[in-house]
């Protein structure tokens, strides 16, 4: 049973997502003229296109495109993302998925912390994907042992926060007066600081061995290093963000423009070049710069079954055998060309992907069927033929490792790219994390057929009466 004494875990959420919002907006401007450009987009969207935002609007989705957010951070040591973990669970975020970055050239393995109830996703959806640095990826012994050492010294919580975190493990929940003390110690967690933790030596040390492994290790906590809105039409965003005097990225990450779209696309701005202060050996700070933080777009489309995602990793590896994206972007038209004509064998209809087990949907009875008293039949499709009952897609709330790297590397610099050896270990990450997290499939199988129990109960409970 609820207590009453507590703020919902939905409320907290949003709560520190307005207020990274709000935190984000001031140390980076460029992320509100973003967000500006992309609510226009999205309102000249649904204003063009009636009949979308009238299923968003029945489907109760139209509310989030507004909200919708999510950010990123890169954590050092297993403590810190143990610690994480509990701190996100005050905010009723959990770990979903397991992705290995390692494969794409960045030596992280992540996961995602997000609701997975359908009325928290509706409250906010806030979500944030969170990696931990591969030390064992490191080559250069010296300066895995450097890092270690860095990176053991530094606590990113605040001893309020992890009091507070304590506290409602303790008891259940946070009362009002904690709830908003919570949020504002967790949020130093995610501040940016402009003096390193390290020496300008050593900076570069990590610099030359990853551009990711300097901004994990040289930084007193892990800075958010972008906030995502959703947009509905991120080829718009794309086109439009020079006149915004916004430089974007040289693709859009993930699937090609498509009328039903599928899994995610991201896009963003070219991360910012920021001055930092380092402190020399003879105890002087000098300046130098940093690049890490970035503006994101995000398009989300259907949440593919297992047979749909290795469709899509089978079509996305042919594009790539054929061209793949150059760090400057001198091929983009020509990569953008081989992608849609990779992806050609994937319906591009609701019918057509539902039809070949390709996609994920939710089930409700339509306006005939709330009226019917009773159904000619048990089965699905019977029932759908009929107009008892629709289906609309569930749009999938998780991340690509391709594409999260993408981002990565081009906000990292047109170098940043490098070869390690694929290692995924999601056992070792589980262990480090202290839980294991959840199966993105099992997850929205389990949401599809709740739906259809339901409608299925639904038209039995009509024909009882009867």
């Amino acid at each position: 049973m609820k207590d009453n004494r507590f703020v919902s875990a939905d409320d907290i959420r949003s709560a520190f997502s307005a207020a990274m919002s709000a935190m984000y907006r001031n140390e980076v401007p460029a992320y509100g003229t973003l967000m500006a450009l992309v609510t226009k987009v999205n309102a000249g969207t649904l204003a063009a296109d009636p009949t979308q935002r009238k299923r968003l609007e029945e489907t109760d989705q139209l509310e989030r495109i507004s909200q919708e957010r999510h950010g990123a951070i890169r954590l050092g040591t297993p403590q810190e993302l143990s610690m994480m973990r509990r701190v996100f669970a005050v905010m009723g975020m959990f770990p979903v998925g397991y992705y290995d970055l390692s494969t794409a050239g960045v030596p992280v393995h992540s996961t995602a912390f997000r609701p997975v109830g359908d009325a928290a996703l509706k409250r906010n959806p806030f979500r944030v994907f969170t990696s931990l640095l591969r030390l064992d990826l490191i080559a250069d012994e010296a300066l895995r042992a450097d890092a270690g050492a860095i990176l053991d010294k530094r606590r990113i919580f605040t001893a309020v926060a992890v009091e507070l975190t304590e506290k409602a493990e303790k008891q259940g929940g946070l009362d009002e007066a904690d709830a908003e003390r919570f949020v504002s110690e967790a949020l130093e967690t995610f501040r940016w600081h402009d003096r390193a933790n390290v020496s300008p030596a050593m900076y570069h040390r990590l610099h030359d061995a990853h551009r990711l492994i300097a901004d994990v290790v040289s930084f007193k906590g892990p800075h958010i290093n972008h906030l995502t809105p959703r947009t509905l039409d991120i080829d718009a965003v794309q086109a439009q963000m020079p006149d915004y005097g916004i430089a974007p990225k040289a693709i859009v990450e993930g699937p090609p423009t498509r009328d039903c779209p599928i899994l995610l696309r991201q896009t963003s701005f070219k991360a910012l070049e920021e001055p930092v202060s380092f402190e020399a050996e003879d105890g002087s700070w000098q300046e130098g710069s940093h690049t890490a933080r970035f503006g994101e777009i995000e398009q989300r489309g259907i949440a593919l079954t297992p047979k749909g995602r290795a469709l899509y990793d089978d079509l996305l590896n042919a594009s790539r055998k054929i061209i793949r994206p150059a760090a400057d972007g001198s091929n983009a038209v020509d990569y953008d060309k081989a992608l849609s004509e990779a992806f050609r064998p994937f319906p591009d209809s609701w019918a057509g992907i539902r039809a070949e087990d390709l996609g994920y949907f939710a089930y409700s009875l339509t306006a005939k069927g709330k009226t019917a008293k009773a159904g000619s039949s048990e089965h699905l499709d019977d029932l759908i033929a009929e107009g008892l009952v629709q289906f609309d897609p569930i749009v999938y709330e998780d991340f690509l490792p391709v594409s999260a790297a993408g981002i990565f590397q081009s906000n990292l610099g047109d170098d940043a790219a490098q070869e390690f050896t694929a290692s995924p270990n999601q056992q070792r990450f589980e262990q480090d994390l202290g839980t294991t997290v959840l199966n993105e499939f099992d997850h929205y199988q389990g949401i599809e057929e709740a739906s259809i129990a339901e409608c299925l109960t639904a038209l039995a409970h009509a024909e009882a009466a009867e």
